[in-house]
């Protein structure tokens, strides 16, 4: 089953330097049907002016996951790290027993990132913080950018849940398959363009849950960039 929800019912939030959609509830935007899919909680659509962003806040026992959409994020924390995450790469924060930190836009031009949050399967780790750079060149493939899973690819950032970041880009009229292990759920944003997903629809930053459905197949109307996070049901 696929199901989709129209960018235009997302959440929404904005201020000054901030411009957000919300796929599920997250803050003051409250949707009882609408509270995540399986371990994935939250993911956020933001866009962040620049030289703004988000000033030193904790977090506890969570997996949070940046991939950064266009421009570059600068993530600082209280145990001393720092780094830039630029567009197509992803950055891994591990709340675990908690962790203060801040992310900022330090370009000359908006930053647009997915924010994502998946509950953990291991609680009371120590809290830490990654990033890594990926190949750009990923057309017509899938590339797992972290994981946690039981058999986790070893060339992604490590998840202390029991869930996957995955990301490509497919060119117009071309295919990638995807398989999902049984009782295996996953949530699927296209960051640019749009696909079908086994005959349905998905269009520019909807977002498609899809459960019940063991290989997926992708097929991009136009030049297309997704993002897709695999988790348990």
């Amino acid at each position: 089953m696929i199901q989709v929800e129209p960018f235009d019912r997302l959440g929404h939030f904005s201020n000054a330097w901030l411009n957000a959609r919300h796929h599920f509830s997250f803050g003051q935007h409250h949707d009882p049907q609408r509270m995540g899919v399986g371990a994935l909680l939250v993911w956020n659509d933001d866009e962040i002016a620049p030289g703004k962003g988000f000033d030193p806040h904790p977090h506890r026992e969570m997996e949070i996951i940046t991939y950064v959409r266009e421009g570059a994020i600068t993530h600082r924390d209280n145990l001393g790290n720092e780094g830039r995450t630029e567009a197509g790469d992803v950055q891994v924060m591990h709340a675990g027993t908690g962790i203060t930190h801040a992310e900022y836009n330090m370009e000359a031009k908006p930053t647009r990132i997915f924010q994502i949050w998946i509950t953990p399967n291991k609680k009371s780790m120590a809290p830490g913080w990654g990033a890594r750079n990926f190949p750009k060149d990923r057309a017509d493939t899938l590339l797992v950018l972290a994981d946690g899973r039981a058999d986790a690819d070893a060339t992604a950032l490590p998840l202390y849940a029991d869930g996957a970041v995955l990301a490509g880009t497919i060119r117009a009229g071309q295919t990638v398959q995807q398989t999902l292990a049984p009782g295996r759920t996953a949530y699927l944003v296209p960051a640019t363009g749009s696909v079908s997903v086994n005959g349905t629809k998905v269009s520019t930053r909807d977002g498609a849950t899809i459960s019940g459905e063991t290989l997926l197949t992708i097929t991009a109307g136009e030049d297309s960039e997704i993002v897709l996070v695999d988790v348990a049901a």
